[in-house]
């Protein structure tokens, strides 16, 4: 009964780990895919300019600093959103292999859990067959 029952957890748990790898690798293909469509988004950062009311409050050479990183890094951005859909393949194999690691994880959680039950059992905590008493005649 116990081990039918821990078995059973543990394939619970592995449906609900294949369930949720599913589920965050098409949220993240889906994502990846997209991401070429943010291309001019970099472009836009370049017009980024503080608050009215923190203006006061931050030196200008540290906003000018800022605003010329900004620059700088809009091209890299612009790279790096063009190649994202190129990327999907390999993400695809990083689910797959996490997969794989939790799943190996679960059953050697199970196959541990079978020991534990067995080991129980064997010392007497479980409710297997019992000595009959011997009665003298």
């Amino acid at each position: 009964m116990f081990y039918a029952l821990s078995w059973f957890v543990i394939f619970s748990l592995l449906a609900l780990w294949s369930l949720g790898a599913w589920a965050v690798h098409a949220a993240a293909v889906w994502t990846v895919s997209n991401a070429g469509a943010l291309t001019g988004a970099a472009v836009d950062a370049e017009g980024l300019r503080l608050p009215e009311w923190l203006a006061p409050w931050v030196p200008p050479e540290i906003a000018q600093a800022m605003t010329s990183l900004l620059s700088g890094l809009a091209p890299a951005v612009e790279g790096l959103l063009q190649a994202m859909p190129a990327l999907a393949g390999g993400l695809t194999v990083a689910t797959w292999v996490i997969w794989g690691l939790g799943s190996a994880l679960l059953f050697l959680l199970g196959t541990g859990l079978h020991l534990v039950i067995a080991m129980w059992r064997r010392r007497g905590g479980g409710s297997g067959p019992q000595p009959r008493p011997q009665v003298a005649a």
